[in-house]
């Protein structure tokens, strides 16, 4: 008998974890109403990741704007913003079966957390992580722009997903240190309000030394956050996180030959808050800098830096969609290490 998988929140990651899973799974996705009806009517076009693109049928997804359409999942893959968590669990909460795995592919520390203490009790929520980049590119069309495994608790609960996921052609690495992945992915993530602001497709940005400077202010206030915290994130590529502030501020030359087998970035790929930018909606930045910002605070620290992108994104937000201003690097490392000298 086929899996039966529901993804709540699907946007881009969530429509490009569901359209994989669709040839090898009953998949539900459920989402706002004017992306299921682009769903419903064209179906999904997947495409990036160094796989053949993948066209799947309106008839091989079930498409839905209502939270009890999760109901018969064995696995609800939540994929909502972070700010949404909780309202997403109380939404979907009385219609999980008993032995229904919710797994979170969020970005943030904490969805997990917020999950287990809105849900039913006893209800099983694994951490699960998408490490790259995914941006829609049309109605009912996604591009993953950037490489790396699925990552998920290497746990008994999730044995069938991880099949499936290898079923549907995706990398998938299970893990037992999942919250040391989490702090990893949160240092990845810093970049994403810089990418945003920037305006540019994540090549053109990263392959830029005064933006990749920003992102190396933005990380050393993370890690020494992290010290204080007890925190040490998992090595997710080829060299620790704390040396990445020094990568990152290599020669531009120098960084492309360094990093080339590791950053590997095609030219469609942007960051989720680029993309809700230009969307006119709600970014992740309180869950992102913010998050810094706020463990900065627990341990009678500061976070200037990141306190300041918080600020300008803040700004992008209130602006009209498409409209805010675009950063270059030069203005934002002035303005960023501006904020350092501040304190």
């Amino acid at each position: 008998m086929s899996l039966k998988i529901a993804v709540f929140g699907a946007g881009s990651v969530g429509c490009h974890l569901g359209g994989s899973l669709a040839a090898c799974c009953e998949v539900t996705l459920v989402g706002r109403p004017a992306a299921m009806d682009a769903v419903r009517e064209r179906g999904l076009r997947l495409t990036g990741g160094g796989r053949p693109d993948v066209r799947v049928a309106p008839a091989l997804l079930r498409a839905s704007s209502g939270a009890s359409d999760v109901s018969g999942a064995d696995y609800v893959l939540v994929t909502v913003k972070s700010g949404a968590t909780r309202e997403a669990a109380e939404a979907i909460g009385p219609h999980l079966g008993v032995d229904t795995v919710v797994v979170s592919f969020q970005n943030g520390l904490r969805n997990p957390e917020v999950l287990r203490s809105a849900l039913p009790a006893g209800t099983a929520v694994l951490t699960g992580m998408v490490p790259y980049n995914v941006v829609r590119t049309g109605p009912a069309a996604f591009h993953q722009g950037t490489a790396g495994a699925v990552m998920v608790d290497d746990v008994p609960d999730a044995g069938p997903l991880v099949a499936a996921l290898r079923r549907a052609g995706l990398e998938v690495e299970p893990r037992d240190d999942m919250r040391r992945v989490q702090y990893a992915k949160l240092l990845m993530n810093l970049n994403n309000a810089i990418n945003a602001l920037s305006g540019l497709p994540l090549r053109d940005q990263l392959g830029a030394r005064a933006y990749r400077r920003c992102l190396a202010l933005c990380q050393e206030e993370a890690l020494a956050v992290y010290r204080a915290e007890g925190a040490a994130p998992a090595r997710l590529g080829p060299v620790p996180a704390s040396v990445t502030p020094r990568l990152l501020r290599l020669p531009d030359a120098v960084f492309r030959r360094v990093a080339a087998a590791s950053l590997r970035v095609d030219a469609q790929a942007r960051s989720s808050m680029w993309e809700d930018l230009e969307r006119g909606r709600p970014t992740e930045i309180d869950t992102l800098q913010g998050e810094i910002v706020a463990l900065a605070a627990r341990h009678g620290l500061r976070a200037p830096v990141n306190a300041r992108l918080v600020e300008l994104v803040r700004e992008a937000e209130a602006a009209a969609p498409g409209r805010a201003r675009r950063w270059s690097g030069a203005d934002l490392y002035a303005e960023l290490s501006g904020a350092a000298r501040r304190g």
